[in-house]
């Protein structure tokens, strides 16, 4: 894959060890030394790493995970932070240290786009919560952070100016509708633009509003040719304007995060309109005009 400009957006998955992608995703038969990281690469410049938000990474594996992705010079990963930080709030220093030790081999290997923090809905902005935002900040002000807010009252005047007194990028996302949720939006509070776009209208999310764990939201949602091009347009806003713009689906079901993240990643380069052949046979009418070898110059969208 070659080297994209820094103004056209990375869009990818939020994972890549999802039990459905052994047979929707992934090839088969599988040559020996096959990484699902090194093959997602060949089609996506960012992998969300998901696994860090339960436990520190090993470095060794992190390490591991740096050298497969080595053929695209362009591809760089993020990673969520621990939810021992974000939801519990548990600061203690040897989790810190660990959790650290964990990344620096992605962060020394120039590959890490920044670091995911996201909070729950019931984090609404209050002055205590503020400060534990600051406090996090100031915990891992080696890496580039982002936050993902969920409830509405981070949009708040003096909310969005503590993202940019403390150089925090904020993650613009897409969730179903609820009492002050998050509403999609198009905000850009430091160098780093983020969007994650979780799906709509799956009863699941209702757990997170209720005030329980946040994990498997919207995962069976696809986004039509519409929506994403709603989402493009918000992005069209700020992306000129960031260093860099990262795009994330975690809509894992049968690989629909890959889908969403192919379609929304060829209307910014008609040039990338390569899949998995085994995802062009699961999605046929949205991988429309896409070829598992080569790009394909054909429409995007089925009309």
């Amino acid at each position: 894959m070659a080297t994209r400009s820094s103004s056209v957006p990375r869009c990818g998955p939020a994972g890549w060890t999802f039990p459905e992608w052994g047979a929707a995703v992934y090839p088969r038969p599988r040559g020996r030394g096959f990484h699902p990281l090194e093959y997602l690469a060949e089609y996506f410049d960012v992998v969300e790493i998901n696994k860090s938000f339960h436990r520190p990474l090993r470095s060794e594996l992190s390490r591991l995970w740096v050298d497969r992705v080595r053929a695209n010079a362009s591809f760089l990963f993020t990673a969520r932070l621990g939810r021992r930080f974000t939801h519990e709030r548990i600061l203690v220093p040897e989790e810190v240290a660990a959790f650290k030790e964990g990344l620096w081999p992605i962060l020394k290997a120039g590959r890490l786009g920044c670091v995911l923090m996201q909070f729950p809905w019931s984090f609404r902005f209050t002055s205590e919560n503020r400060e534990h935002f600051i406090r996090l900040r100031r915990l891992f002000h080696e890496f580039p952070l982002v936050a993902e807010m969920r409830h509405s009252s981070w949009l708040l005047e003096e909310a969005v100016g503590t993202f940019i007194d403390y150089r925090v990028g904020f993650c613009n996302i897409d969730q179903p509708e609820h009492t002050k949720a998050m509403p999609p939006a198009s905000v850009l509070t430091a160098s780093v633009a983020y969007f994650r776009l979780h799906g709509r209208g799956d009863a699941a999310w209702m757990r997170e509003f209720d005030g329980e764990p946040p994990e498997g939201r919207g995962s069976h949602y696809l986004y039509s040719p519409a929506e994403l091009e709603q989402w493009k347009a918000r992005i069209d806003r700020i992306a000129p304007h960031a260093a860099r713009t990262f795009v994330t689906f975690t809509n894992d079901a049968g690989g629909r995060a890959l889908v969403n993240g192919l379609q929304l990643q060829a209307l910014f380069d008609h040039a990338t309109r390569r899949a998995p052949a085994s995802l062009i046979a699961r999605f046929p009418a949205q991988l429309a005009g896409f070829g598992p070898d080569r790009a394909v110059q054909e429409l995007l969208f089925v009309a």
